[in-house]
């Protein structure tokens, strides 16, 4: 069975258009260490919300998969990235990334305004105070929110 998961991306440096375009992506430049545990967590198949952060308003814009499990981001190794940490190094690294695969887009957005005044989806960690990238979600708030952006305006 899958898991279900909420990643966040500012639309400015990398939106669902970005991935709908693409088709997949890597994830990488998480520096977060709960973020980057949660991610280590991942397994091909597991399902993801993708959603806006910073945007105006912030908010669940389409659907991701995992395509690629774990595995070290190697920007963290590249003097030249705004990714770069001197204490990573491929043998010993300190950072990782997924690959996400583009799988649907929501009818509609769903701001978290909504989500958070949803009385089902009290229990996310979205709709509370975490500014965590890359949160687990539980399959009855993932199916809600799902349920929430295919129900068009």
């Amino acid at each position: 069975m899958p898991r279900y998961w909420l990643m966040k991306s500012e639309p400015g440096s990398y939106s669902l258009d970005d991935l709908e375009r693409d088709r997949n992506t890597c994830w990488e430049g998480v520096r977060n260490y709960q973020a980057r545990n949660l991610m280590r967590e991942m397994r091909t198949g597991d399902l993801v919300l993708f959603y806006h952060s910073n945007a105006d308003p912030p908010g669940a814009a389409g659907i991701a998969r995992v395509e690629r499990e774990a595995y070290p981001d190697h920007l963290s190794w590249d003097q030249a990235s705004r990714y770069f940490d001197p204490k990573s190094s491929p043998d010993e690294p300190r950072w990782w990334m997924v690959d996400l695969r583009f799988v649907e887009r929501f009818i509609r957005f769903v701001p978290l305004a909504e989500l958070k005044a949803h009385p089902a989806l009290a229990g996310m960690l979205v709709t509370g105070k975490s500014r965590l990238s890359v949160q687990p979600v539980d399959a009855a708030d993932f199916d809600t929110v799902v349920g929430l952006g295919r129900e068009g305006s």
